[in-house]
């Protein structure tokens, strides 16, 4: 079975990961999400509701599992046997921080790393962006899921 774990803190998910979470699952016969758990930050939505919230939006695909972590990324493959690790690139600056750790990891566990470059129409979007926006009541139609942009909403809202 050809697997990969695409990490990342999806605080909130973004249709930019979704779509490298789909072409991913188009490649590999298992897409791991890894919800990765950084305790120095506060996310706007916890541990379990961002894990809600992709179990949600990538069901459709038949091949995708949502799981969490705590740690270095190569202990998550090497306790879940993936060889793979795969990123999703918006800019050149993404690709300078993202090779760095590829070597890493590849030097720590033999872990390779695919680079996928992002949809055109996604490049310029990140969760701190869709948050910022979505707080000022800008329009982030078509760049989240609808089910994010209102779980997104009724957070930012809150007093």
């Amino acid at each position: 079975m050809r697997r990969v774990v695409c990490p990342g803190s999806f605080d909130p998910v973004t249709n930019g990961h979704l779509d490298i979470i789909s072409r991913a699952s188009r490649l590999f016969d298992e897409v791991v999400v890894a919800v990765l758990i950084n305790k120095t930050k506060k996310g706007l939505f916890s541990i379990d509701e961002r894990m809600e919230m992709l179990e949600e939006v990538t069901k459709e695909y038949g091949n995708v599992r949502i799981d969490k972590w705590h740690g270095l990324l190569v202990d998550f493959c090497r306790h879940n046997d993936i060889p793979v690790i795969v990123k999703g690139l918006r800019a050149v600056s993404d690709y300078e921080y993202e090779l760095q750790m590829a070597q890493m990891n590849h030097r720590m566990a033999g872990v390779e790393t695919m680079f996928m470059s992002t949809n055109p129409l996604y490049s310029y979007l990140s969760s701190s962006l869709m948050k910022e926006i979505v707080k000022y009541g800008g329009d982030v139609s078509g760049l989240i899921p609808e089910l994010v942009h209102t779980r997104l909403a009724e957070r930012l809202q809150e007093p």
